[in-house]
């Protein structure tokens, strides 16, 4: 079989985050309320001083990139990016509601950085870099721009076995028939979460003192149904696949991913998911 065109896969990633823009931003203080383990982690990592110039990259809602935006006044600047115009107006709209005024927002790709060499004092990236064709060019780019001392925080998933969460709903369309099973060498939300991975990644783009440490995190719901409700809106793939689905199959998509989120129910019908994620801290 042929290896899949870059270009052609990267369009393809794009128009999937145009479409799931809106279920992001709908679910945006959600999104900001469970991942915060992760954001504070990130930031904090970055150790911020007034007056620097953060970059973060594939910002989605933006909130962690606002949460390093604070930290960097008087004087200091946040440039929240993401690859698709639809979610930088959900960052936008977030900026404006939370009175974000030190942001300026860029539509950037993370393997080709529009921005000078040596120009930013730190980069955020929460869950991005493992989604795209060439994370090894994003990481040289971000090595490219960050001022010498500087620093940078990724954040990519911990393994499938620690994120029943995100792999409850993929299982039930591959065990349906309905898509085929993942291929690891593709780029996918599991693409860096091998042991050593991201280290080697980051090392070979020629960062210093990386620190990798899983970081946990928990999803709750008021029942299942919420859950499943939450996948389509922010999911693109599964929601791309559901949508096609009969209603008869829909169901029965459903009832697979209810059975097996079933162990994480509580006695009042309420949902916990356990997640983890891998947060990476390195120095220019």
């Amino acid at each position: 079989m042929a290896a899949p065109d870059p270009d052609e896969q990267r369009g393809k990633f794009r128009d999937a985050w145009e479409r799931a823009a809106g279920g992001w931003g709908k679910r945006a203080d959600r999104i900001r309320d469970w991942g915060m383990p992760v954001s504070a982690a990130m930031v904090e990592a970055l150790a911020l001083q007034p007056g620097q110039r953060v970059l973060e990259l594939a910002a989605g809602p933006g909130d962690t990139g606002f949460m390093a935006a604070e930290l960097v006044r008087p004087g200091g600047t946040l440039i929240s990016s993401d690859g698709a115009d639809a979610m930088l107006d959900v960052a936008r709209a977030r900026a404006v509601e939370l009175g974000i005024d030190n942001v300026e927002f860029k539509q950037l790709e993370l393997e080709w950085i529009d921005l000078e060499t040596a120009s930013v004092d730190a980069v955020l990236v929460r869950w991005g870099i493992m989604l795209i064709v060439d994370p090894e060019a994003a990481a040289r780019e971000i090595r490219r721009i960050l001022r010498s001392g500087g620093r940078a925080a990724f954040a990519v998933w911990d393994v499938p076995e620690r994120n029943p969460w995100a792999v409850i709903p993929s299982r039930a369309m591959v065990a349906l028939g309905h898509v085929e099973p993942p291929d690891p060498d593709a780029p996918g939300m599991f693409g860096l979460a091998a042991d050593g991975r991201l280290t080697e990644l980051l090392q070979d783009a020629g960062f210093e003192d990386v620190v990798v440490t899983p970081v946990a995190l928990e999803r709750h719901y008021a029942r299942l149904q919420d859950y499943v409700e939450e996948t389509l809106d922010m999911s693109p793939i599964f929601s791309a696949t559901y949508k096609e689905l009969s209603s008869e199959d829909q169901a029965q998509a459903v009832a697979a991913i209810t059975a097996a989120a079933r162990p994480h129910v509580a006695d009042d019908g309420s949902v916990t998911l356990p997640g983890s994620s891998l947060v990476a801290s390195a120095g220019a």
